[in-house]
């Protein structure tokens, strides 16, 4: 009986992905646990495994295809002694579909999945073969306009193919009449205007997931900002100290002493340690640090959990490990999706200070500057210290002024108080 093979989820939240590489040619012998292919999401890249044994029989999503939905069929796999011809007929029917195995997915938990079956059901009300419906989107066809000739009034690949590329979605062809461009007209039209030379460069999957989740988070969220300085002088001796005697076995960075002053600032001040919903607040009870580093074509956040109750050299092990995968694509679903709070450092690109956006659903984010010599006032004498300045945005719906403020006074505490990150 043919194998529908499906665009697996690599995570809860997943709704499409790009199909990297195809490790199987069409008419290649497959076993059980063979690497097919590698599917990209947003923010990794991760191989998936055969299910069953036979042979590839026919491949629907090319390399390189993007924006393929989740559960929508790949390919088609055969079991041995099975004819050719009935994989077309198996397209257009209801035979079995499997999803391949994932390697390293993280575990969905039941009631995820019970949510994402009643989306899924409500989403296919239309009737429709998973390649009628991509179909359908490539030539901007609206399904609800289309009789279906297949079982049950079924749409399939014939009756997409027989419809005029004329009759179109409406609703899309509204939102292209009527959202001009800004300027009239956009940076490749300009560029080709004005003879500016120039090159073009796809915008990756990761690249416009950040860019949209940044534009929703300014259009939605209501940031405020403060700004604090820290003096450094008293943490960069004890870090001076702690390396030395550690005789290069470990090294730790000034990020090592600010995750670990973020985390226990936010223990110490828990309504900063929130979520906005609109009907809850959610107060978390633990302090997973997300930080924003940055790799080839966007921006990902791998999270230290628990960042309080962890020892300096046991975080920066661990943010080592965690951004050198990240910076490969290597990094697990459940190791950049989540965090309670996040951290910016821009300071070893001697930025001295910024603010950053909100990664929603977290209420605050950390902008972290450069540490420099500044000339202070200590004691009414003009003296030189190592500043640091730091800019939180937090999202006023569920943070007040008074709390950032707190938040960000125990922070500069733990900062100018070294010691205290020892423990």
């Amino acid at each position: 009986m043919p194998v529908k093979i499906l665009m697996p989820a690599l995570s809860p939240t997943m709704t499409e992905g790009k199909l990297v590489k195809w490790h199987k040619a069409e008419g290649d012998k497959v076993e059980s646990g063979d690497v097919i292919a590698e599917i990209e999401t947003d923010k990794a890249t991760m191989e998936i495994e055969s299910i069953d044994d036979g042979h590839i029989a026919r491949i629907l999503v090319v390399e390189g295809t993007e924006h393929v939905p989740v559960n929508d069929v790949i390919a088609v796999l055969l079991e041995e002694g099975e004819d050719e011809s009935s994989v077309d007929k198996a397209l257009n029917s209801e035979v079995e579909v499997k999803a391949p195995i994932v390697i390293d997915e993280p575990e969905i938990k039941p009631e995820v999945q019970e949510t994402k079956i009643k989306h899924d059901n409500n989403r296919n009300r239309i009737i429709a073969s998973p390649l009628a419906r991509r179909l359908a989107v490539a030539k901007n066809i609206d399904l609800a306009t289309i009789q279906g000739t297949g079982p049950h009034g079924r749409i399939v690949k014939s009756d997409i193919e027989n419809v005029s590329t004329q009759v179109q979605n409406p609703q899309v062809l509204s939102q292209q009449i009527s959202a001009p461009k800004p300027s009239g007209y956009d940076a490749v039209d300009l560029a080709k205007m004005l003879d500016i030379p120039h090159h073009l460069e796809e915008n990756s999957g990761m690249r416009r997931t950040v860019a949209s989740r940044l534009l929703e988070s300014k259009q939605t969220v209501p940031h405020y900002y403060l700004t604090i300085d820290c003096e450094l002088d008293k943490l960069l001796d004890v870090r001076k100290e702690i390396n030395d005697a550690a005789d290069s076995v470990y090294k730790l960075s000034v990020n090592d002493f600010i995750i670990k002053a973020s985390a226990l600032a936010l223990k110490k001040i828990p309504e900063a340690n929130v979520s906005w919903t609109d009907n809850t607040t959610v107060i978390y009870d633990r302090a997973d640090i997300s930080i924003a580093v940055a790799i080839d074509g966007g921006l990902i956040t791998p999270i230290v959990k628990d960042a309080d109750n962890k020892s300096l050299k046991a975080i920066s092990n661990e943010i080592k490990d965690l951004a050198s995968r990240a910076k490969l694509g290597k990094l697990k679903p459940e190791e950049y999706q989540g965090g309670t709070f996040s951290l910016s450092n821009l300071g070893m690109f001697g930025i001295k200070n910024f603010s950053a956006i909100i990664n929603p659903p977290q209420s605050g984010i950390l902008a972290v500057g450069a540490g420099e010599p500044r000339a202070i006032v200590k004691n009414n004498e003009l003296a030189i210290a190592t500043i640091m300045t730091c800019t939180a945005s937090f999202d006023h719906r569920a943070i007040d002024g008074a709390v950032g403020a707190k938040l960000l006074a125990a922070f500069k505490n733990y900062i100018e108080n070294p010691l205290s990150l020892l423990a």
